[in-house]
């Protein structure tokens, strides 16, 4: 709306340069806003998937399973204190021991 605003001040014949930038500055600060709606949605749909495959699970996970493993968690840190999973979906938990 106020891109519009700008562009009929420049078929007045307004200060060209200042318009062009401010134009050039909100169209950069929109595709910004997008990428990030973007990521983000990517990251949603990330948990989402692996929320529906521990539904999917036949059973509560009681012991280590090298295959449940690989498939949902990216690495993990060892801190002093705690350690850090970092999973697939992109999320991370930090656990203090």
């Amino acid at each position: 709306m106020r891109e519009k605003g700008l562009l009929k001040s420049a078929n007045v014949r307004k200060d060209y340069g200042g318009i062009a930038d401010e134009i050039d500055r909100l169209r950069k600060l929109k595709q910004k806003a997008l990428a990030e709606k973007t990521e983000r949605e990517g990251l949603k749909e990330r948990i989402a998937e692996m929320r529906k495959f521990l539904r999917e699970q036949d059973t509560n996970v009681t012991e280590y399973d090298e295959q449940l493993a690989r498939k949902l968690i990216e690495k993990v840190t060892v801190y002093n204190g705690r350690f850090e999973v970092e999973f697939k979906s992109d999320v991370k938990v930090s656990v203090e021991i």
